[in-house]
């Protein structure tokens, strides 16, 4: 583990849905391809292991953790580039886990994604996959925030 490396990005959108909506855009299949991945194979149901497809990027290996409809979706993964070659359970090797939290407040729904566990990745791609999924998660909470105000 490296002290120094940054361990965990954090990105907050607040919008004007319900929870419920909320929740599904992040859980169900069909509908998280809208901003995020550009197909999922398999299911989002805890101790599930889908595939997500990123064009130009590769397919990555995910296995859900927890789900608690409307607050709470976690999965773990292997971040960034190259993590495409990998098949199996994430949870054998150094990987990161993703959670959304779901919160209702005055202005609407509060939408906070927290990736943490860079820090125990191997120390010569740590810093790599950290500045790429923070930008990455820049870019896709965008485009979640975007989605949910369309309907």
């Amino acid at each position: 583990m490296n002290p120094a490396l940054q361990d965990i990005i954090q990105r907050e959108i607040v919008v004007k849905a319900p929870k419920q909506r909320v929740y599904t855009a992040i859980t169900d299949p069909k509908q998280i391809i809208a901003w995020f991945p550009d197909s999922v194979e398999g299911s989002l149901e805890v101790g599930e292991r889908p595939l997500f497809t990123f064009e130009g990027h590769g397919t990555v290996q995910l296995y859900v953790v927890d789900a608690k409809p409307y607050d709470y979706f976690a999965y773990r993964w292997i971040p960034g580039a190259g993590s495409e070659d990998f098949r199996g359970d994430v949870r054998t090797v150094p990987n990161t886990l993703v959670e959304f939290r779901i919160e209702e407040i005055s202005e609407g729904t509060k939408v906070t994604l927290t990736e943490s566990g860079f820090s125990s990745l191997p120390s010569d791609v740590a810093e790599q996959k950290f500045k790429d999924n923070s930008g990455g998660w820049e870019y896709m909470m965008d485009r979640l925030e975007k989605v949910l105000a369309e309907k």
